[in-house]
């Protein structure tokens, strides 16, 4: 049973036992003494509520009992992955991305040496493009003309799909 905020929810003998045995902690601790204890266990044993016995624990630390824990409230969306760790659950949306797939895409292909996937902040993929544009220049170009078709196949991905950067947010 849970508290719902009311306090008008009704208890059975499980919730009561369950409270007096917590007060026996707390008599046993030092927290209550004698008279406190017996005149709490008589409340709680007469308490119909669960605000009844809710005023029983307000001045006594944990262990309260878990009943009258409040219901979890609105809990807001995780945060957007951010490097390696678990994958989001399926269509979870993190938002749109303040940066747009048209100047990535055309980034990308009009300068292909991984400026639009620097653009959109997935910065390993651009490290590795710039590298292959730059080193591909010492042995007879080839690495070049493979950077520039990757580059120019890269950009029309992040045009013709919905591409994301790198906190996981749709690019507009």
């Amino acid at each position: 049973m849970t508290h719902g905020g009311s306090g008008e929810i009704r208890i059975g003998d499980n919730e009561r036992q369950s409270t007096i045995q917590l007060l026996g902690e707390h008599y046993a601790q030092g927290r209550l003494d004698l008279e406190e204890y017996e005149q709490r266990v008589s409340t709680a044993s007469y308490a119909r509520t669960t605000a009844e016995l809710a005023g029983l624990f307000t001045d006594l630390p944990a262990p309260h009992p878990p009943f009258l824990a409040p219901t979890p409230g609105f809990a807001p969306p995780p945060p957007p992955p951010t490097g390696f760790g678990p994958a989001p659950p399926p269509g979870y949306d993190f938002g749109l991305s303040d940066k747009t797939k048209v100047a990535a895409g055309l980034l990308q292909i009009f300068l292909p040496f991984g400026i639009g996937r620097f653009y959109t902040g997935h910065t390993n993929v651009a490290v590795i493009q710039l590298l292959l544009f730059w080193l591909g220049i010492l042995p007879c170009g080839l690495g070049t003309l493979a950077a520039v078709i990757w580059c120019l196949i890269d950009g029309i991905v992040l045009l013709s799909t919905e591409s994301t950067d790198s906190d996981g947010r749709r690019l507009r």
